[in-house]
Protein backbone atom coordinates (compact mmCIF):
# COMPACT_ATOMS: atom_id res chain seq x y z
CA UNK A 1 0.00 0.00 0.00
CA UNK A 2 1.35 2.96 -1.19
CA UNK A 3 2.05 6.18 1.55
CA UNK A 4 2.29 9.72 1.21
CA UNK A 5 4.41 11.52 3.94
CA UNK A 6 3.70 14.99 4.16
CA UNK A 7 6.50 17.35 5.85
CA UNK A 8 4.90 20.55 6.49
CA UNK A 9 7.03 23.49 7.00
CA UNK A 10 8.98 25.60 9.71
CA UNK A 11 6.79 26.58 13.11
CA UNK A 12 3.72 24.42 11.26
CA UNK A 13 2.50 21.64 11.58
CA UNK A 14 0.13 18.14 10.68
CA UNK A 15 -2.48 20.83 10.71
CA UNK A 16 -1.53 23.66 8.21
CA UNK A 17 -3.88 24.50 5.08
CA UNK A 18 -2.00 22.16 2.59
CA UNK A 19 -1.52 18.95 5.13
CA UNK A 20 -5.09 18.51 5.58
CA UNK A 21 -6.02 19.22 1.82
CA UNK A 22 -3.72 16.51 1.02
CA UNK A 23 -4.83 13.83 3.39
CA UNK A 24 -8.98 15.35 2.49
CA UNK A 25 -7.60 14.16 -1.32
CA UNK A 26 -5.96 11.24 -0.50
CA UNK A 27 -8.86 10.09 1.49
CA UNK A 28 -11.34 10.68 -1.61
CA UNK A 29 -9.53 10.24 -4.57
CA UNK A 30 -7.27 7.02 -3.66
CA UNK A 31 -8.26 5.84 -0.07
CA UNK A 32 -6.22 2.87 -0.37
CA UNK A 33 -3.42 4.77 -0.15
CA UNK A 34 -1.58 5.19 3.68
CA UNK A 35 -1.29 8.98 4.69
CA UNK A 36 1.81 10.63 7.10
CA UNK A 37 2.64 13.60 8.50
CA UNK A 38 4.51 13.49 11.48
CA UNK A 39 4.96 16.88 13.38
CA UNK A 40 8.39 17.75 12.67
CA UNK A 41 10.36 19.74 15.44
CA UNK A 42 11.86 23.01 14.35
CA UNK A 43 15.04 21.85 15.88
CA UNK A 44 16.96 20.34 13.30
CA UNK A 45 18.12 17.61 15.29
CA UNK A 46 15.01 16.91 16.70
CA UNK A 47 13.49 16.96 13.41
CA UNK A 48 15.92 14.86 11.48
CA UNK A 49 16.38 11.81 14.38
CA UNK A 50 11.93 11.67 13.80
CA UNK A 51 12.98 11.22 9.89
CA UNK A 52 15.42 8.36 10.51
CA UNK A 53 13.30 7.03 12.84
CA UNK A 54 10.12 6.87 10.39
CA UNK A 55 12.03 5.35 7.63
CA UNK A 56 13.81 2.54 9.96
CA UNK A 57 10.12 1.25 10.59
CA UNK A 58 8.68 1.79 7.12
CA UNK A 59 8.82 -1.36 4.89
CA UNK A 60 8.43 0.73 1.22
CA UNK A 61 9.71 4.33 0.50
CA UNK A 62 6.69 6.59 0.82
CA UNK A 63 6.23 9.49 -1.58
CA UNK A 64 6.60 13.04 -0.29
CA UNK A 65 5.27 16.24 -0.07
CA UNK A 66 7.53 18.78 1.62
CA UNK A 67 6.37 22.42 1.61
CA UNK A 68 9.06 25.13 2.75
CA UNK A 69 11.62 23.58 5.04
CA UNK A 70 9.73 20.31 4.58
CA UNK A 71 10.93 20.73 1.03
CA UNK A 72 14.21 20.78 2.51
CA UNK A 73 13.72 18.06 4.70
CA UNK A 74 12.15 15.94 1.93
CA UNK A 75 15.58 16.26 -0.39
CA UNK A 76 17.54 15.11 2.62
CA UNK A 77 15.38 12.18 2.84
CA UNK A 78 15.54 11.40 -0.66
CA UNK A 79 19.23 11.90 -1.00
CA UNK A 80 19.58 9.84 2.13
CA UNK A 81 16.93 6.73 1.44
CA UNK A 82 15.87 7.17 -2.33
CA UNK A 83 12.37 7.48 -3.45
CA UNK A 84 10.55 10.49 -5.32
CA UNK A 85 9.46 14.03 -3.95
CA UNK A 86 7.21 17.33 -4.86
CA UNK A 87 8.86 20.15 -3.02
CA UNK A 88 6.14 22.88 -2.57
CA UNK A 89 7.93 26.43 -2.47
CA UNK A 90 11.00 24.57 -1.00
CA UNK A 91 13.45 26.58 1.56
CA UNK A 92 16.80 25.97 -0.11
CA UNK A 93 19.90 26.51 2.07
CA UNK A 94 18.13 27.61 5.16
CA UNK A 95 21.17 27.80 7.45
CA UNK A 96 21.81 30.75 5.28
CA UNK A 97 18.45 32.26 6.19
CA UNK A 98 18.03 31.60 9.70
CA UNK A 99 20.82 33.75 11.17
CA UNK A 100 17.97 36.14 11.89
CA UNK A 101 16.34 33.84 14.18
CA UNK A 102 19.03 33.15 16.13
CA UNK A 103 18.26 33.19 20.01
CA UNK A 104 15.03 34.60 19.24
CA UNK A 105 12.11 33.07 20.29
CA UNK A 106 10.09 31.33 17.36
CA UNK A 107 5.88 30.59 18.14
CA UNK A 108 4.68 27.66 16.50
CA UNK A 109 2.05 28.86 14.16
CA UNK A 110 -0.36 26.26 16.06
CA UNK A 111 0.90 25.43 19.22
CA UNK A 112 2.28 27.08 22.18
CA UNK A 113 5.30 25.87 21.50
CA UNK A 114 8.66 28.26 21.85
CA UNK A 115 11.89 27.80 19.72
CA UNK A 116 15.01 29.47 19.83
CA UNK A 117 17.80 28.16 17.31
CA UNK A 118 21.76 28.39 18.26
CA UNK A 119 24.81 28.30 16.04
CA UNK A 120 24.65 24.28 16.44
CA UNK A 121 20.91 24.53 14.78
CA UNK A 122 22.16 26.43 11.61
CA UNK A 123 25.42 23.51 11.76
CA UNK A 124 22.93 20.92 11.20
CA UNK A 125 20.88 22.78 8.68
CA UNK A 126 24.14 22.84 7.14
CA UNK A 127 25.19 19.37 6.91
CA UNK A 128 21.88 18.16 5.58
CA UNK A 129 21.95 20.63 2.80
CA UNK A 130 21.70 18.78 -0.73
CA UNK A 131 23.49 20.70 -3.05
CA UNK A 132 23.78 18.09 -5.72
CA UNK A 133 21.42 15.31 -6.89
CA UNK A 134 22.10 12.15 -7.47
CA UNK A 135 18.97 11.08 -9.75
CA UNK A 136 17.31 14.79 -10.41
CA UNK A 137 14.43 13.05 -11.96
CA UNK A 138 13.37 12.39 -8.06
CA UNK A 139 12.03 15.71 -7.90
CA UNK A 140 9.18 17.80 -9.11
CA UNK A 141 9.54 21.38 -8.18
CA UNK A 142 6.36 23.53 -7.18
CA UNK A 143 7.04 27.25 -7.58
CA UNK A 144 4.93 30.83 -7.37
CA UNK A 145 7.07 33.62 -8.28
CA UNK A 146 4.54 36.04 -5.63
CA UNK A 147 6.14 33.70 -2.94
CA UNK A 148 6.60 36.40 -0.09
CA UNK A 149 9.08 34.42 2.31
CA UNK A 150 11.33 32.68 -0.25
CA UNK A 151 13.25 33.90 -3.34
CA UNK A 152 12.12 31.05 -5.59
CA UNK A 153 14.72 31.94 -7.85
CA UNK A 154 16.75 29.91 -5.79
CA UNK A 155 15.34 26.66 -5.92
CA UNK A 156 15.00 27.46 -9.54
CA UNK A 157 18.46 27.30 -9.75
CA UNK A 158 19.05 24.45 -6.97
CA UNK A 159 16.38 21.96 -9.32
CA UNK A 160 16.93 23.32 -12.48
CA UNK A 161 17.48 19.31 -13.64
CA UNK A 162 14.66 18.32 -12.27
CA UNK A 163 10.83 18.85 -13.25
CA UNK A 164 10.18 22.18 -12.25
CA UNK A 165 6.18 23.66 -12.39
CA UNK A 166 6.48 27.80 -12.18
CA UNK A 167 3.74 29.85 -11.46
CA UNK A 168 3.53 33.77 -12.00
CA UNK A 169 1.89 35.01 -8.71
CA UNK A 170 0.88 33.30 -6.05
CA UNK A 171 2.27 33.61 -2.49
CA UNK A 172 4.22 31.23 0.05
CA UNK A 173 1.55 28.83 0.90
CA UNK A 174 1.18 28.15 -3.09
CA UNK A 175 -2.64 29.46 -4.05
CA UNK A 176 -4.23 26.78 -6.09
CA UNK A 177 -2.36 23.60 -4.39
CA UNK A 178 -5.45 22.08 -4.33
CA UNK A 179 -5.53 22.21 -8.24
CA UNK A 180 -2.43 20.27 -8.82
CA UNK A 181 -3.20 17.09 -6.95
CA UNK A 182 -3.67 14.62 -10.19
CA UNK A 183 -0.48 16.31 -11.25
CA UNK A 184 1.44 15.22 -8.09
CA UNK A 185 0.01 11.76 -8.24
CA UNK A 186 1.11 11.34 -11.90
CA UNK A 187 4.69 12.19 -11.01
CA UNK A 188 4.25 9.88 -8.58
CA UNK A 189 3.32 6.70 -10.27
CA UNK A 190 5.45 7.35 -13.60
CA UNK A 191 3.15 8.70 -15.43
CA UNK A 192 4.16 12.50 -15.65
CA UNK A 193 3.89 14.10 -18.89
Amino acid sequence: MPTILYLHGFLSSPRSAKAQMTERWLQRAHPSWRYECPQLSSYPSIAKQSLIDFYQKSEDLPYIIGSSLGGFWASWCVERFGGKAVLVNPAVAPHTRFQHFLNQPLKSYYSDDVYKLTERDLTILKACDTASHQDPSAYHVMLQTGDETLDYTMALERYQASSISLEEGGNHSFEGFENHFEQIFRFFTGQSE
